[in-house]
């Protein structure tokens, strides 16, 4: 049922990618090789970051990847700061935040700053301070988007562009949003956010249901909406889910958001499916971790999801009309399968992209 077949391993596909230092890098070598081509480099607990997150600290579910990829960072050695850019429309508020960041980077004089998006948080930092500077986009900040009005989205994508030509490093989670970057043939890496696998397991559908306290007879299917119900195409969403209930008459949705990132997991194994309908995407998490709870997948072709989903059975990638992705429900969900997802998990362990992102640290750091 996979529409992705032929698909070219990940770890095959990213063998070209430059990475620090204009060399390639391979996903499929082993993380502790990483590690000891990085062994002359600068060490992790010589390295100081301050990285650069859009939203509120409080607020555990939003930019939940960024924080984790910190945390894995510092894990490794390096010491982290977490600035939280908690205002992006108003200038004033954003001259009040310009102010708190130089106090916090004269304090914690950090030997790179990371920004976490592009639009107004990269921009923020390209002016805000003067030292090295990486950005990791991560989709809708380079990519078109209906969440917001047009003008707002277009003014936003500029601001990325432009604080790109001052970053020393560039991250981006997929290689097509690589492709939308003014500087094209200037060196930019590709690295996902992993996805940690000491949380993200297969755990019996039954047993996470008991726990959630749900029912052990309707089918369910796990839908991502954060906090963008139009660019996730909810409508499209449950328009399939409402003709696959002409067969499966026992069916429901379960639009996640605001959910403790700590449950997800939980969420994810007590369900029968995942469906993706977004408008655009990068590199979406919530795809790699139903891959590492062999939750099988229903998705419109975006982003790199084909890449991912390469022989991984039950999987679905096609059109975004509701007859077809109806159907791809229905045979998936009567089905009553697992997937084979984990099998992929390795590539895409947090694990292995913090060496990678370890490295550009380390090459920036070196050459200062």
């Amino acid at each position: 049922m996979n529409r992705s077949v032929s698909t070219p391993d990940i770890s095959e596909e990213m063998r070209d990618i430059p990475e620090a230092g204009g060399g390639s890098v391979s996903l499929g070598s082993r993380v502790e090789e990483e590690i000891s081509a990085c062994s002359s480099r600068v060490a992790p607990h010589m390295i100081r970051v301050l990285s650069v997150i859009p939203g509120e600290r409080h607020d555990r579910s939003s930019m939940v990847f960024a924080r984790r990829q910190m945390a894995a960072l510092e894990q490794r050695g390096v010491t982290v700061e977490n600035f939280f850019l908690t205002s992006r429309t108003s200038l004033k508020a954003l001259l009040a935040e310009a102010g708190r960041f130089r106090k916090v980077i004269r304090h914690f004089d950090p030997h790179l700053v990371h920004a976490h998006y592009g639009t107004v948080t990269a921009f923020f930092c390209a002016l805000a301070t003067t030292r090295p500077l990486i950005i990791s986009y991560r989709g809708s900040d380079l990519n078109p988007t209906s969440d917001i009005g047009r003008v707002r989205s277009l003014s936003g994508r500029f601001l990325s562009q432009v604080a790109a030509l001052r970053a020393r490093q560039i991250i981006c989670v997929s290689r097509e949003l690589k492709d939308r970057l003014w500087l094209g043939s200037r060196s930019a890496s590709i690295i996902f956010d992993g996805v940690d696998l000491s949380l993200f397991r297969p755990m019996a559908r039954e047993e996470a249901r008991r726990r959630l306290g749900w029912s052990q007879d309707t089918k369910l299917v796990f839908f991502n909406l954060g906090g963008r119900p139009a660019g996730k195409r909810l409508h499209l969403a449950e328009g399939a889910i409402a003709y696959a209930r002409q067969t499966i008459p026992d069916l429901d949705l379960v639009p996640v958001s605001k959910v403790d990132p700590e449950k997800i997991p939980l969420y994810m194994n007590a369900c029968d499916c995942l469906l993706l309908t977004s408008d655009w995407e990068g590199s979406p998490t919530v795809v790699k971790e139903a891959l590492a709870c062999n939750l099988p997948v229903v998705s419109v072709d975006v982003g790199d999801v084909k890449d991912l989903l390469g022989n991984v059975q039950p999987s679905w990638v096609g059109p975004a009309d509701v007859e077809s992705i109806g159907n791809a429900l229905i045979e998936i969900l009567q089905a009553e399968s697992r997937s084979n997802g984990h099998m992929r998990a390795d590539e895409m362990s947090e694990r292995r992209t913090t060496s990678r992102v370890l490295a550009l640290y380390q090459e920036v750091v070196g050459k200062k």
